[in-house]
């Protein structure tokens, strides 16, 4: 009996011990289903809310829109990784680094950024001669938009580069406009290498003559002497003298029918007198386009030799003294010829309609905080391109914060004020808000504290 119950333990140990073994081979082979990892079950379906629950701009109720056991506990995911779940340290989640502005190998300049609507005003202090003033501290400087005074936030003295757009008028008589020809020699004097020129002629209508390049470059030269013109004759209405009296010649008609001896009978021919064109508010404005797709960074400016007389353009001059108060650009002026004497523009005020203006040109220029100088003289106007060059490049720059809306559109008035006595300010009236007031100030000075 003992051994039959022996015999039973040892067949069942050793069938024990060949299943062990069984399994153990199959777990060891690739193929075994052991040996494969588990594979997860597929995500369970979302149920679909009732569009009558769906509230626009929110959303879904938080009842009818989770999911059970969804892993979020009934809440909206976030963009950020489970814990335990993080990815690898790539570096793509870290903050930026501050990466400052530098100037030079090794060199910091100090950065003033605005996202808000920030303005510059350049303006030129002078005094009862008609000098420069140099040296103006900033505490003497109050600026007042709209009659309102503004805390001063930027403040440079540097001088800037210019982007010039040098306009000449071909409609001057003979013998003044002999006279600039001669004159245009001595543009180059009044510029630097840093700045930059386009030139520009106009007659019956503007021309471009070349775009922007260096105002000390070879280009520029070649081009003011090919930009010389012959002017304008005067156009004689009634000579006078024999030929006023002269009706036929060789039995080919009158010599003029304004001077025949019939020309007050009915039907007679009268010739009137063409209309003189001068065209310039569509140079100004032709100059003002290319002016406005410069660099920030520069000096726009408009250089007009003209007797500032305008007749015939398409485009009124209000229309571009807002392009030009706009884009931020001045206008400077040589006014040559007639207009260039003395009290013209005293007389002007009193225009009479429906005639030729005899000089816009100091409109232009209190406008937008330029200047117009009158000269006879060759030696004058030559000497006129250096003195407006150095008044531009040594201007102060005002910088505030504008508490207008900038998307009004509307006029705002600027004044700029020395409390130094004796002093003249030379600035724009005002200016129209654009998107370029929402602009960097860039790296020229720190803030005034």
């Amino acid at each position: 009996m003992k051994l039959g119950i022996a015999a039973c333990m040892v067949v069942v140990t050793g069938t024990l011990l060949a299943a062990q073994e069984r399994s153990a081979q199959q777990a060891a082979l690739p193929d075994s289903p052991k040996a494969q990892q588990a594979i997860p079950d597929s995500p369970r379906p979302q149920v679909v809310p009732d569009a009558a629950t769906i509230t626009p701009g929110k959303g879904a109720p938080a009842s009818t829109s989770a999911v059970a056991d969804d892993g979020f506990n009934g809440q909206a995911p976030t963009s950020a990784l489970p814990a335990g779940k993080a990815a690898a340290d790539d570096g793509a989640n870290d903050p930026a680094p501050d990466i400052k502005a530098e100037l030079g190998p090794g060199g910091r300049v100090n950065t003033i950024r605005a996202n808000v609507n920030f303005v510059q005003i350049p303006f030129t202090v002078k005094d009862k001669s008609g000098a420069l003033v140099p040296a103006l501290d900033w505490r003497e400087v109050r600026v007042y938009e709209n009659g309102l005074r503004k805390q001063i936030r930027f403040w440079t003295s540097d001088p800037f580069p210019l982007s010039v757009a040098f306009v000449i008028d071909q409609t001057l008589s003979v013998n003044v406009m002999s006279t600039v020809n001669n004159s245009l020699g001595a543009v180059q004097g009044g510029f630097t290498p840093y700045d930059e020129m386009a030139i520009y002629t106009y007659n019956n209508g503007p021309v471009l003559r070349t775009d922007y390049t260096g105002a000390q470059s070879p280009r520029v030269n070649a081009v003011l002497a090919q930009s010389k013109s012959s002017g304008r004759d005067a156009y004689l209405a009634d000579p006078g003298g024999p030929l006023s009296q002269t009706t036929d010649i060789n039995n080919k008609g009158n010599f003029d029918p304004n001077t025949a001896a019939n020309r007050s009978a009915p039907g007679a021919i009268f010739t009137a007198p063409p209309k003189e064109t001068h065209a310039l508010n569509d140079a100004i404005f032709m100059a003002a386009q290319s002016l406005a797709k410069r660099p920030d960074g520069r000096r726009r400016v408009i250089y007009v030799v003209s007797d500032g007389k305008e007749y015939g353009s398409k485009i009124k001059s209000k229309e571009v003294i807002h392009y030009l108060q706009t884009n931020k650009i001045a206008l400077y002026a040589t006014v040559v010829g007639d207009s260039a004497t003395p009290y013209v523009g005293f007389l002007d005020r009193y225009h009479i309609p429906f005639t030729m203006k005899e000089n816009i040109l100091p409109q232009y220029a209190a406008a937008t905080g330029g200047e117009a100088i009158s000269e006879f003289r060759q030696k004058g106007i030559e000497q006129s391109f250096a003195k407006i060059g150095g008044d531009v490049r040594l201007q102060y720059t005002v910088g505030y914060y504008s508490n207008e809306p900038i998307t009004d559109g509307k006029f705002r008035s600027v004044e700029v004020k020395i409390l130094r006595p004796g002093l003249e300010v030379v600035a724009k009236k005002g200016y129209y808000p654009s998107a370029e007031n929402l602009m960097r100030t860039g790296t020229r000075s720190t803030t005034p504290q």
